[in-house]
């Protein structure tokens, strides 16, 4: 069985407090920060591996490969545990409305996680290039599969407009966030990596926008000379926004599903001798 939805919240609302006490450590914090952007990283990789040859077939099972094997990325941030700044947005704003952190501690989560997320993002593609298989040349001189793909997806995103990639992201978070809420409503690292797969699954068959994930695309593509730091800052600049209001979204669904019940006042016949007497007692609608 699940657990309840309004001792998830307080088990929330508990790490956001946490979140904003390690933030004043910030040698353990944006080494977690470092870290899940690089575990974001290795689902980018993987996918263009797998997917590269797939796409270069002109398959139709492309995106769904795609799919199939991204959750590699949350599943790291999630049970190897790590600092993803996409998570920390639903995380510190339930912590907000709990009360158990205030607005200073959320923007400093926030910011501290986004900084370290670009930080490891840039550095996993930085050594990903350094060992040159992403971006191995074919026998024409061309990238092979894997890179064509990353050239590819760069492409698409520069194409954009501004508010198609803020709507994406907006509906990307909303998805990753309902995986990490998932995942914190179990106490089954299996079935977490269940419904973290699936959400992973919609998002990127879906072509939704993730901030942390876009940082390393365009690091690949920057460290080879096909995009530029502009690109990337461009896209974060639409993105970001659309990650933090796809997961307030969800803590706002959250938040109303959390209320109890309203009571409800039910008329129950209660034997006091002679006459039976009736008195009214309050039952909850949730029994």
């Amino acid at each position: 069985m699940p657990i309840p939805i309004p001792e998830a919240i307080a088990e929330s609302a508990e790490a956001a407090r946490a979140k904003a006490t390690g933030v004043t450590r910030p040698h353990r914090f944006l080494v977690g920060a470092l870290l899940a952007g690089a575990y974001v990283g290795v689902g980018i990789v993987v996918l263009a591996a797998c997917a590269g040859p797939f796409l270069a077939a002109n398959s139709p099972a492309a995106k769904l490969v795609s799919g199939a094997v991204f959750g590699v990325a949350l599943t790291l941030v999630v049970l190897a545990g790590s600092e993803l700044f996409t998570g920390n947005v639903m995380v510190m704003l339930q912590g907000l409305i709990a009360g158990s952190v205030s607005t200073a501690e959320l923007l400093g989560v926030w910011v501290a996680s986004l900084a370290g997320n670009l930080g490891g993002s840039l550095l996993f593609a930085w050594v990903v290039d350094k060992g040159g298989t992403l971006y191995a040349k074919t026998a024409t001189g061309g990238p092979g599969p894997a890179g064509a793909l990353i050239d590819g997806v760069v492409k698409a995103k520069n194409a954009a407009t501004g508010p198609q990639l803020f709507w994406r992201a907006v509906l990307c978070n909303m998805l990753v966030c309902l995986a990490v809420w998932m995942a914190a409503r179990t106490r089954s690292d299996a079935a977490k990596a269940i419904v973290i797969w699936w959400c992973l699954l919609a998002f990127i068959v879906a072509g939704f926008e993730h901030s942390i994930a876009n940082m390393t695309v365009f690091g690949l593509a920057i460290f080879v000379h096909h995009a530029t730091f502009s690109d990337l800052f461009r896209n974060l600049a639409w993105t970001v926004p659309g990650n933090i209001v796809g997961g307030g979204l969800l803590v706002a669904y959250n938040v109303i599903a959390g209320r109890p019940a309203p009571a409800v006042v039910e008329s129950v016949e209660v034997e006091l001798g002679e006459p039976a007497a009736v008195r009214q007692v309050v039952l909850s609608a949730d029994r």
